[in-house]
């Protein structure tokens, strides 16, 4: 799925799917998407007998970063549902979240991440102020167990 060019995309054109498989309609529009991440850990270890005095690198595990979504308050309650079935132990909450990266007209999708077994650790409403003129904010932390990107 990835299409490779010379100049790279730009950043404002993505999709969200919260694993229900929808990104049309206002609880899947996002203003915000962190930075989507992981890294291989790696163990050092050295013989005391060995010839040579450095230690070498063993692969380890793998860790994702956590991702924080941000969009407009717009009175809908999919994500506090979502969060509610995590909290009560639900095992069956976990999804696979998928973000899109568009081309710039919006016809191909050029780049795709997805979150396997992800789940809300964090929510996040406002601030709120009264004499602002800001858009109201909620925000969600996803904590995931494994990136896979196409």
């Amino acid at each position: 799925m990835a299409v490779l060019r010379e100049r790279p995309y730009v950043q404002f054109n993505f999709l969200v799917d919260l694993g229900t498989g929808t990104t049309d309609g206002p609880e899947a529009g996002f203003q915000e998407c962190s930075a989507i991440g992981m890294e291989v850990t790696v163990s050092e270890y050295r013989n005391g007998n060995e010839k040579e005095n450095s230690v070498r690198k063993i692969t380890g595990m793998n860790k994702s970063s956590d991702v924080t979504l941000k969009r407009g308050v717009i009175g809908s309650l999919n994500l506090y549902q979502w969060l509610n079935e995590i909290r009560n132990g639900n095992q069956n909450a976990y999804r696979t979240v998928v973000v899109q990266l568009q081309n710039e007209d919006h016809t191909a999708v050029v780049q795709e991440w997805k979150l396997l077994r992800a789940r809300i650790i964090k929510y996040n409403c406002g601030p709120l102020n009264a004499k602002g003129t800001d858009v109201a904010m909620e925000e969600m932390v996803l904590a995931y167990e494994r990136l896979e990107m196409a």
